[in-house]
C-alpha cells in the first residue's frame, strides 16, 4: 500500500501525532490561559462534541422495546453474571495478582497504587457502550451491566472505607 493511501486510511492517527508533536514544539498554546483556552475548550466544548457525535451514532430504524431492545436485555441472566463476575472478581484478582509480581520489582509504589485503583473500576458506561458496538455486540444489554458495576463498586467503597 502507498504512503499516501496508508496516511489517508489512518488519518486519525497520523492527526494524533501531529497534534503530540505540535504540542511538543509549542506547549504554551494548550496552558491554561493560553490561546486554546483549554478550561473552558476541553472542559465543556470537547465534552459536549463527544456525547453529540455519539448521540448521531445511535440506530434510530429500531425501537428500543423490540426483539433485542431493553426489555430483552434483562433477561439475558447468564451473561449478566458472566460479566460481572468477570469485571467484579476476575479481572481485580488477576490484577491483584499482576501487581504481586510487579511490586518485586523497582517500579514506583505509586504507580503500583494507581494500577490497583484502575484495575478495581468499572469500565464508564460511553466505553462500555462504544466497545460493545464496534466489535458488533448488543450495546443495549450494557445498560443493565453499567448500572449493576457502578452500584457495586459505589457500595463496596462505602461499605470499605465506613470500617
Amino acid at each position: 500500500m502507498r504512503l499516501l493511501e496508508r496516511m489517508r486510511k489512518e488519518w486519525f492517527m497520523v492527526g494524533i501525532v501531529l497534534a503530540i508533536a505540535g504540542a511538543k514544539l509549542e506547549p504554551s498554546i494548550g496552558v491554561d490561559g493560553g490561546p486554546l483556552k483549554p478550561e473552558i475548550t476541553v472542559s465543556y466544548i470537547a465534552v459536549a462534541t463527544i456525547f453529540f457525535n455519539s448521540g448521531l451514532s445511535l440506530k434510530t430504524e429500531r425501537p428500543l422495546m423490540t426483539q433485542h431492545g431493553a426489555d430483552q436485555a434483562l433477561v439475558h441472566i447468564r451473561l449478566h453474571l458472566f460479566i460481572q463476575i468477570f469485571t467484579l472478581a476476575f479481572f481485580p484478582a488477576a490484577m491483584w495478582l499482576f501487581l504481586q509480581l510487579l511490586s518485586i520489582t523497582p517500579i514506583n509504589e505509586w504507580l503500583l497504587k494507581g494500577l490497583q485503583t484502575v484495575g478495581c473500576m468499572p469500565p464508564p458506561v460511553s466505553s462500555a457502550v462504544i466497545l460493545t458496538k464496534a466489535v458488533g455486540g448488543n450495546e443495549v444489554s450494557q445498560g443493565p451491566n453499567c448500572l449493576n458495576r457502578n452500584g457495586c463498586c459505589a457500595l463496596i467503597c462505602i461499605f470499605y472505607f465506613m470500617t
